[in-house]
C-alpha cells in the first residue's frame, strides 16, 4: 500500500491525474491567492496561492455507496 500511496503522491507532484477506475481519481487544484480573515481577531490576512490535492469518487464508488447495485 505504501508504493502505491508514493507513486499516486509522486504523479500529484509532478501535476499529473491519477484514476483508479471503479474507485476514483486525483488531481491537483490551483487556489489562488487570496484575502482571508482570522476568525479570533477579525484581522485580515493574505493567503498566498497553493496547490491542494483533490479526490472525486468514481460512479461505481458513488452507487455502491447509495446501495445501488451496479
Amino acid at each position: 500500500m505504501n508504493t502505491i500511496f508514493e507513486e499516486i503522491t509522486d504523479a500529484l507532484a509532478r501535476g499529473e491525474r491519477v484514476e483508479l477506475r471503479g474507485f476514483g481519481a486525483f488531481s491537483v487544484k490551483k487556489r489562488d491567492a487570496r484575502i482571508g480573515r482570522n476568525p479570533r481577531t477579525g484581522e485580515s490576512v493574505a493567503v498566498e496561492a497553493k496547490a491542494v490535492p483533490f479526490f472525486k469518487a468514481g460512479k461505481l464508488l458513488r452507487d455502491r455507496l447509495n446501495g445501488l447495485e451496479v
